[in-house]
């Protein structure tokens, strides 16, 4: 996908799409207040789902800002990244974080699924 939009295509929408993630999650990526659960699909695009709980995050306007910010980085990165669909899940504290350290947050988190993803070989193209 060249393009820079962020449509449907490039979102997980189903809570079987989610289930399928979180019972074969290959990666996991930890970074301070998220954690992101990855499995290979065959779509030769990277998909993103976001499960940001209102435990971890008490107000909506600190979960909206998290999901916006989530869902740039990945929309700026897409050509990068590997056909894989991700599911980022909020812990606490993560509402604390400012939205530039978060973005370099998602960046080194979506370089380190990218360095995983390699490593792995049969997942190699």
């Amino acid at each position: 996908m060249t393009s820079q939009g962020f449509p449907r295509g490039l979102r997980i929408l189903t809570a079987g799409e989610y289930r399928h993630v979180f019972e074969h999650a290959s990666f996991r990526i930890h970074g301070k207040g998220l954690l992101a659960l990855a499995t290979p699909n065959n779509l030769g695009h990277v998909r993103v789902g976001l499960v940001i709980s209102k435990k971890n995050v008490r107000r909506a306007v600190d979960r909206n800002r998290l999901k916006r910010l989530t869902r740039e980085s990945v929309r700026l990165r897409q050509q990068w990244l590997p056909a894989v669909d991700i599911v980022v899940l909020s812990r606490k504290g993560v509402h604390e974080i400012d939205a530039q350290t978060l973005a370099r947050q998602l960046h080194g988190m979506w370089r380190r699924l990218e360095k995983d993803v390699k490593r792995q070989p049969e997942h190699q193209q």
